[in-house]
C-alpha cells in the first residue's frame, strides 16, 4: 500500500499541468507530410509491405501513405502513437524524456485522451508504472501491443486499399 501511494504521488507529479509555454513544445510532428514524389517506392518495394509492417513503417513514403489510410478510417492515433514512441526512444536528455513521456501519456494513454489508443488494462497499468521513473523503454509494451494491432487489423485493410493497389502496379 505504501508503494502504491508512492507511485501515485510520483505519477501525479509527472502529470501536473505545465507552468510555462516551454512545456507546450511539440517533440514530434503532429501532421504527417507527404514525401516528395521522387521517394515513391518501386512496385517491388511496396510489395514487401504486404508481409512486413516494420518495412512499411520504416519507409517515409510507406509511413505517410499508411497514416493517410488510417486517417481515412479514423484510426490514425495508432500510427501516431508508434511514431511518437520511436521518437521518444531516441531521446537522450533525461529532462526531455520526462517531457515527452508526459505528452505521450496525456495524448495517447490516459483515459479519455484526445487520441487514446486501444490497449488493455494490464498494458496501461504497466505503462503507468514505467512512467514513475521514465526510461527509453517506458512505452515498449504499449507500443508492441499497438504494432500487433496494426499488423493484424490495419495492414490487411491497407493492402486491399485502392491506393496500395496502385503502388504495386
Amino acid at each position: 500500500l505504501h508503494r502504491a501511494k508512492e507511485i501515485k504521488t510520483k505519477l501525479g507529479t509527472l502529470l501536473q499541468r505545465p507552468d510555462s509555454a516551454i512545456d507546450f513544445i511539440i517533440p514530434y510532428p503532429e501532421k504527417p507530410e507527404k514525401p516528395p514524389k521522387a521517394q515513391r517506392p518501386s512496385p517491388e518495394e511496396a510489395l514487401q509491405w504486404r508481409d512486413s509492417l516494420e518495412k512499411l513503417l520504416q519507409n517515409p513514403y510507406g509511413l505517410a501513405s499508411f497514416r493517410s489510410f488510417l486517417r481515412s478510417e479514423f484510426s490514425e492515433e495508432n500510427a501516431e502513437f508508434w511514431v511518437a514512441c520511436e521518437d521518444y526512444k531516441k531521446t537522450k536528455s533525461p529532462v526531455k524524456l520526462v517531457e515527452k513521456a508526459k505528452k505521450i501519456y496525456e495524448e495517447f494513454i490516459q483515459t479519455e485522451a484526445p487520441k487514446e489508443v486501444n490497449i488493455d488494462h494490464f498494458t496501461k497499468a504497466v505503462t503507468m508504472k514505467n512512467l514513475v521513473e521514465p526510461t527509453p523503454s517506458s512505452f515498449d509494451m504499449a507500443q508492441k501491443r499497438i504494432f500487433a494491432l496494426m499488423e493484424k487489423d490495419s495492414l490487411p485493410r491497407f493492402v486491399r486499399s485502392e491506393f496500395y493497389q496502385e503502388l504495386i502496379k
